[in-house]
């Protein structure tokens, strides 16, 4: 059985200066594979711009890198993705073999394919009977190999959810 799909909380603190992160302030936030968990990191939008060409952005551990606001402390979660965000985080996930990316890199094909942004294109069985489905980018030839890890609705909603605290920063 897959490992469940963890993702710690926001620090609410920059991840440069190491300042709290005020509520309306506008941060970049990271999410980075971890040992046993999806880790989040923010930074006030200074502090990232000051790291220049020096950003973590482009570390093979970085999942996705996204702008957003701090909530005000009364302000009900919304959860609005950009497509880019999830087309991102599902090719950066890409060849992973740690059953909870290969959980989460699924739920993600289901979004787009729901989203009509990737098609289904058919489906291989390789040894031991794993299905592995043929999937595209609409307008674009370039096959995309994804494991079907026969997740009950269940666990799809968990790792859904686990999307959700992704982008909505808890800062509680």
């Amino acid at each position: 059985m897959a490992k469940e799909f963890k993702i710690s909380k926001s620090e609410g603190v920059c991840g440069v200066c190491g300042q709290a992160l005020q509520p309306e302030e506008e941060i970049v936030a990271l999410a980075c594979s971890g040992e046993e968990e999806l880790l989040r990191r923010d930074y006030h939008r200074a502090c990232w711009d000051s790291l220049g060409e020096n950003t973590p952005a482009d570390d093979p551990e970085v999942l996705g890198v996204w702008r957003t606001r701090v909530p005000r402390p009364e302000e009900k979660k919304k959860l609005l993705v950009d497509d880019s965000l999830i087309i991102n985080f599902f090719e950066r996930l890409d060849g992973a073999d740690d059953p909870a990316k290969i959980n989460f890199r699924y739920v993600l094909a289901l979004i787009l394919m729901r989203k009509k942004i990737l098609v289904y294109e058919g489906m291989d069985r390789r040894d031991g009977g794993v299905e592995v489905w043929k999937m595209r980018f609409k307008g674009a030839d370039a096959i995309h190999e994804v494991i079907d890890p026969h997740m009950d609705e269940d666990k799809i909603a968990q790792v859904s959810s686990s999307l959700g605290e992704i982008m909505e920063g808890d800062f509680e």
